[in-house]
């Protein structure tokens, strides 16, 4: 094991981990008092050796690992990477290139839905990870032995997965099966921040357009506010008394104390000037039809005959899913079933490459009234019975 705290030994390290096929890559990183991840470790393991970069040791350089990490000869493995990805980028403001995520792989070969490391480890290799570490303050300095060896299972461990999925993937012929989950997973607009849509992650039960207006403003006020000053959104005001103040819209101080539940050292400081002259700037803005549009779909109810349409599509995604050992929501969300069930064809992923052939063609057979579900009480299974051209096919 390799401790790196000087900027020579990683860049040695780092022209070691150029000559791999694939690197396995995990972090360590604490957010509770920020609004961006503060990055505590790097674990980076290949076949022959592991190392644990420090990025708090002082005067080190990062440069060199994220040349490596945008460095498409080299692939780079994952467990649940969306994190780590998150980190890599706002450091570097580089995606990194040549990336594989065992959880996205696992889910395609008869593991179950997001499964944990620990979980996959124990599967894959018989070995139950020690957990007693995982609450580690990982900025305290110095760590101790066993707090390093429970970082760097977390790379060791992964390649002996990665491996075994791999040769899944191979075997059962689905490499294509994760290339666009892979794809989203390294989309640059996942890992920017938007403050104009951050009103939409918020629950809110008002939808009014003067409401959405007030709401939209200020949460991207708060948002603007917490990537300025790096700290949590929900430590300046949390969700509810943002929908709160929205819905009331108060136009001054006396008003915004009224607001139910809101806190007195927040109307008494800078903040409710901030909030006041966010309500302001919406009460001027013209009615955005957009956020009506989207507010509409969060909200959309569907007829009674398309929800048993739905409620079919799932039952037969579930039967595809169970027979190809595939998770369900790797192949469809809720919202490519609703849409395949409303007609909405254009763009739905499920009318598209190994999706259409696992679940897709089906899917269309259902809503167009060419296929059926019966149950085989021989053979106590659930058939699919496809009728194509008046003749009828049975999916065992």
């Amino acid at each position: 094991m390799q401790i790196i705290e000087d900027n020579a030994s990683l860049e040695m390290l780092c022209e070691v981990l150029k000559q791999q096929k694939f690197i396995t890559v995990d972090t360590e990183f604490v957010r509770e008092k920020t609004y961006f991840p503060k990055l505590c470790l790097i674990q980076v393991a290949y076949t022959s050796d592991a190392a644990i970069i420090d990025p708090l040791a002082k005067n080190l350089e990062l440069k060199p690992f994220f040349e490596v990490l945008q460095n498409p000869k080299v692939l780079k493995v994952f467990h649940s990477g969306r994190q780590d990805i998150e980190i890599f980028y706002h450091l570097s403001k580089k995606m990194p290139q040549s990336v594989f995520d065992t959880q996205i792989a696992a889910s395609v070969c008869g593991f179950g839905p997001a499964v944990s490391y620990d979980n996959l480890v124990q599967s894959v290799t018989r070995v139950e990870l020690d957990k007693s570490s995982r609450l580690t303050d990982w900025l305290s300095r110095p760590l101790d032995q066993k707090q390093l060896e429970y970082a760097l299972r977390d790379v060791t461990f992964l390649i002996p997965c990665y491996e075994y999925l791999v040769n899944y993937l191979n075997e059962h012929q689905r490499q294509s099966w994760i290339e666009e989950e892979i794809k989203e997973l390294l989309n640059e607009d996942l890992y920017k921040a938007d403050p104009d849509n951050a009103w939409q992650k918020i629950k809110y039960s008002v939808h009014s357009s003067h409401f959405l207006a007030a709401l939209k403003e200020l949460a991207a006020w708060r948002e603007r506010r917490a990537i300025r000053f790096d700290v949590p959104k929900k430590s300046i005001v949390k969700d509810e008394i943002l929908v709160a103040v929205a819905a009331s819209s108060p136009k001054t101080i006396e008003e915004l104390k009224k607001v139910r539940n809101i806190k007195s050292d927040l109307v008494n400081g800078k903040l409710a000037y901030e909030i006041l002259e966010a309500l302001e700037k919406a009460r001027h803005m013209p009615m955005i039809h957009e956020l009506k549009k989207i507010d509409r779909e969060k909200k959309m109810h569907l007829p009674s005959e398309i929800l048993a349409l739905v409620e079919v599509l799932k039952l037969v995604l579930k039967i595809k899913c169970t027979q190809e050992g595939v998770t369900e929501n790797v192949v469809a969300s809720d919202q490519d079933i609703k849409d395949l069930a409303c007609g909405h064809d254009d763009h739905n992923r499920l009318l598209k490459g190994w999706r259409y052939e696992l679940f897709g063609k089906d899917a269309l057979a259902f809503r167009k009234g060419q296929a059926s579900l019966s149950y085989d009480s021989y053979q106590k299974k659930v058939i699919i019975t496809l009728k194509e051209k008046n003749v009828i096919l049975e999916q065992q």
